[in-house]
């Protein structure tokens, strides 16, 4: 059987990324289930141009291309997935780069109008509705518009991770997910009225459930995946279970793309520590991703 031809992006070129893309690709992990294709492996076989740990522009820039190319590679079918390393936003806004990160320019790469980060591990799935905004606007960019938009994402794509009838539930905005009003108006005025929209159009979705459980019942399994209203809502209960292991996927898109769920780590860059761990789970996903993308339409 033909294995899938998997995109590798090293990232910001003095973080972890040329590490943990140089010791996944080697993994009998990788290597039995796709063919991994290195993007960007000039730039930390030419070590002395970028210094381990050191911000700067020409390591954001270098990092942007690398994604550049292999999302057009990918669009023209000629690798079936990407699995990205981490990249730097301060590096990129030093490039003069008008994205945030990887979420949004693939999205405008791939002309995406509707996507979400997805952190995937075996026990607890993560969506977000908001992303990197700071706090004070959450409330502000949480509209019914984008929570019925994430929740629509997630009821379509989930099937693709095994879920053929996804069962969703939406964590709370405010303590006690607002305590019928009491604190705060968003969970009564906004997320239940769009829930409610949401099952009336036949999908499984429940909430707002209180935050500080709510990932708790998804772990237990009663749930296939939370959609949380910001991003350190989402991200701290599924590190704190499943870091270096889970995998941040990006739903929308044409193209199947996974990441990484950590950061460019530069205090530990070069010094050969790095975990690869889960730069070997987001391959391994995207192999798979990739596989029943291909099964089914052969079927």
């Amino acid at each position: 059987m033909t294995l899938p031809r998997i995109g590798l992006t090293v990232g910001d070129p003095a973080g972890i990324g040329p590490e943990i893309t140089q010791q996944a690709v080697r993994d009998p992990r990788v290597t039995k289930i796709c063919e991994p294709v290195i993007y960007g492996s000039e730039l930390f076989q030419n070590s002395g141009v970028f210094e381990p740990g050191i911000l700067t522009a020409e390591g954001g820039r270098a990092a942007f291309e690398v994604v550049r190319t292999a999302t057009t590679d990918a669009l023209a079918g000629r690798i079936d997935a990407i699995a990205t390393a981490p990249i730097n936003k301060a590096a990129w806004r030093l490039a003069g780069l008008e994205w945030q990160g990887h979420t949004d320019l693939l999205a405008h790469l791939t002309g995406s109008s509707a996507v979400a980060m997805m952190f995937c591990s075996d026990r607890l799935r993560v969506v977000l509705a908001t992303v990197h905004i700071p706090l004070a606007q959450v409330p502000k960019q949480l509209t019914s518009a984008r929570i019925q938009q994430t929740i629509e994402l997630a009821h379509t794509e989930l099937p693709w991770f095994g879920f053929s009838k996804p069962r969703l539930v939406v964590a709370g905005l405010n303590p006690h997910a607002g305590e019928q009003g009491i604190i705060g108006y968003e969970d009564e005025e906004i997320l239940r009225p769009t829930i409610n929209t949401c099952r009336a159009s036949g999908i499984d979705v429940s909430g707002p459930f209180p935050a500080d459980t709510v990932f708790i019942r998804g772990l237990k399994g009663e749930y296939d995946a939370v959609i949380a209203c910001y991003h350190d809502q989402g991200l701290i209960p599924i590190k704190l279970v499943a870091f270096n292991s889970s995998v941040n996927v990006t739903l929308g898109l044409p193209i199947i793309r996974t990441s990484v769920d950590h950061g460019t780590a530069y205090d530990i860059a070069g010094k050969g520590v790095a975990d690869p761990s889960s730069m070997i789970s987001a391959l391994v996903l995207a192999a798979k991703l990739a596989n029943r993308r291909f099964k089914f339409s052969n079927d």
